[in-house]
């Protein structure tokens, strides 16, 4: 359903036409115009393009272009209308963003929702996601244009946001879904965390357990060499560093790395000798050496 309907490939591909021409994003009389290029780089950014101007102050100038930072194309294909109404006559879908507390309530939605909506309509014809003026948003008559209004929950003693930021969430949001729609696992690749060894996209295999045991038998002999522990009154010094060891993960490539560290730390206090976990620590060093 939605933008997945439009749109299949091997992987999702930012910027395509289809997708681009269905979603619009309808700046009001923007009076600044270096923040008509700061919209266009964020909307780039998450694989929008269909900017829509409605009387702005000035565009196109040399301010615009240089906020796109790389987004000229999007400048370059702006509608640029005299009304609010050109802008929206063939939409099947509007939705503007507003502040909470009008006079008659209107029907409004938080970002992801309105993204949710957006997609789940664009199928049908474009959908506009209207942004009003710098300094007081968009007027009642223009929020009374649009099926649904957006609130962005920011901070209620400071809520105003920027043009370009406030255009940023929509469009990330919007973004986000699209990901999230597609079949087979296509957006996983930009979805997908990789916070650990064994995450797909980790480049060394996590440490195995008997691994792991070696180094904690080599960190405690090394901290007997230079006297910072005594198994006679160990207290619970190796139990909480087991504790940091295990919550880090480690993988192969650390544990070798921390195993050489250890190495170094008995011949530079004379007591290498002293343990048969030295002999491990000083292959994992020369296992290790050139690849760090």
């Amino acid at each position: 359903m939605g933008l997945l309907a439009m749109h299949k490939s091997a992987l999702p591909q930012e910027g395509t036409e289809t997708f681009q021409d269905q979603i619009r994003i309808v700046l009001v009389e923007t009076s600044h115009s270096g923040n008509i290029g700061a919209v266009a780089r964020a909307m780039k950014n998450m694989g929008l393009g269909n900017l829509w101007l409605v009387n702005p102050a000035s565009f196109p100038d040399e301010a615009s272009y240089a906020r796109a930072a790389g987004a000229s194309d999007v400048l370059d294909n702006a509608h640029v209308v005299s009304s609010l109404d050109e802008a929206l006559s063939d939409c099947v879908l509007v939705m503007g963003t507003s502040a909470r507390g009008r006079k008659v309530p209107w029907p409004v939605c938080a970002p992801p929702e309105a993204a949710a909506a957006a997609a789940g309509h664009a199928e049908n014809g474009p959908v506009a996601l209207v942004f009003g003026r710098e300094n007081h948003g968009l007027s009642n008559d223009e929020l009374q244009r649009c099926h649904y209004h957006i609130h962005i929950p920011s901070n209620p003693d400071y809520s105003s946001l920027n043009l370009a930021m406030a255009v940023q969430v929509m469009c990330y949001e919007l973004r986000m879904y699209y990901l999230r729609s597609l079949e087979g696992g296509e957006g996983s690749p930009y979805l997908k965390s990789m916070t650990r060894p064994g995450d797909e996209g980790w480049d060394v295999p996590p440490a195995k357990v008997h691994d792991v045991e070696g180094f904690f038998g080599h960190l405690e002999q090394v901290l007997i060499d230079v006297d910072f522990h005594r198994r006679e009154n160990p207290r619970q010094l190796m139990t909480r560093l087991r504790r940091l060891f295990q919550r880090a993960r480690l993988d192969q490539m650390e544990i070798n790395i921390l195993r050489g560290i250890l190495t170094a730390v008995q011949k530079a206090a004379g007591t290498q000798n002293s343990s048969k976990s030295t002999e491990a620590g000083t292959a994992a060093t020369e296992q290790d050496n050139g690849h760090v």
